[in-house]
């Protein structure tokens, strides 16, 4: 610890801050996955997306976030659309058409990561994986380095931030819409909400959010992040507003407790969050249940109290 330096401090700063922004984007996009049932579309398109951003690189040649997010935003919403019209067309149940769907584009995505590596900026393990400790070395820098640029920080951070903001800032702008479609759809229909366009547009937020967190968790973990933080705020929440704030901070607790245990362990700090993210869950049901005991116990006494008078 005494070997610890400033520099170090700032290195564990700018992986805590992507992090949280990572957890907590994935955490409010979760919350509508979880309230849908399609927490299973979030795992198709966290996967999917990495053959968008392959071909774009391939077809632009350019490393752009702006063109990557346009590829990754373009293939989550085709493996949406595919796998409803294979389950409309076939007699294929839905989870059947999503696991034919991503594994699909997931296994071309793999294919072209290998063929082209000298040419792609992306490992294989990288992208399965992520490799947050990595992040604050990819950085951004404003103007020419060689003539006094100035750098800003992890590539990574500014753009979950871009993400982050937008996210929050559809969820704030679209907040009753988004409502209606989620618990009402059959009142959505007759005041005149386009289900399929809110749908595509949540599609959109989840293809987004999970390409920015490719660089921290990777295509595998980011589904830990976006589905178990909602899930525990399902648990104990009374509204849509109650479960988002719950689902952000059970996703800040997993961040810390999960870095904490990294750097105890020296053990991967993505998979750390993950699975503190889990054992977050696990605790969360114990204690929802020991609750339902005790109010069952209560209630229980007081009946046979009034019985007895």
């Amino acid at each position: 610890m005494s070997g610890f330096t400033i520099d170090d401090w700032i290195l564990d700063l700018w992986i805590i801050g992507t992090a949280s922004l990572v957890a907590a984007s994935c955490a409010l996009v979760g919350v509508f996955l979880i309230l849908r049932r399609q927490a299973l579309m979030g795992d198709a398109i966290s996967h999917s997306v990495l053959l968008g951003i392959v071909l774009a690189y391939l077809l632009s040649g350019s490393n752009s976030l702006s063109i990557m997010l346009l590829g990754a935003v373009i293939i989550g919403l085709i493996t949406t659309w595919l796998s409803e019209s294979l389950h409309k067309i076939s007699r294929l149940q839905s989870d059947a058409s999503i696991g034919i769907v991503f594994t699909l584009f997931f296994s071309l995505g793999v294919i072209l990561v290998s063929l082209y590596t000298g040419q792609i900026d992306l490992d294989q393990e990288c992208v399965l994986y992520g490799e947050i400790a990595f992040v604050p070395f990819d950085t951004l820098v404003w103007g020419d380095i060689q003539n006094g640029g100035t750098e800003l920080g992890p590539r990574a951070f500014w753009l979950i931030l871009i993400v982050f903001i937008l996210v929050v800032g559809s969820i704030v702008f679209a907040f009753e819409r988004l409502k209606t479609v989620t618990f009402h759809p059959s009142l959505a229909v007759s005041l005149g909400i386009s289900i399929s366009f809110w749908h595509y547009f949540l599609m959109t937020l989840v293809s987004m959010t999970t390409v920015a967190s490719f660089d921290a968790v990777g295509a595998i973990l980011v589904v830990a992040l976006l589905i178990i933080p909602a899930a525990s705020a399902y648990l104990f929440a009374k509204s849509l507003k109650n479960m988002l704030l719950l689902a952000v901070l059970y996703s800040q607790l997993a961040v810390w407790l999960g870095y904490a245990v990294a750097f105890q362990l020296d053990s991967s700090i993505a998979a750390s969050i993950a699975v503190s993210a889990g054992l977050l869950l696990l605790v969360s049901l114990f204690a929802l249940q020991l609750h339902k005991r005790r109010q069952k116990h209560f209630y229980t006494q007081q009946l046979k109290t009034e019985q007895a008078g």
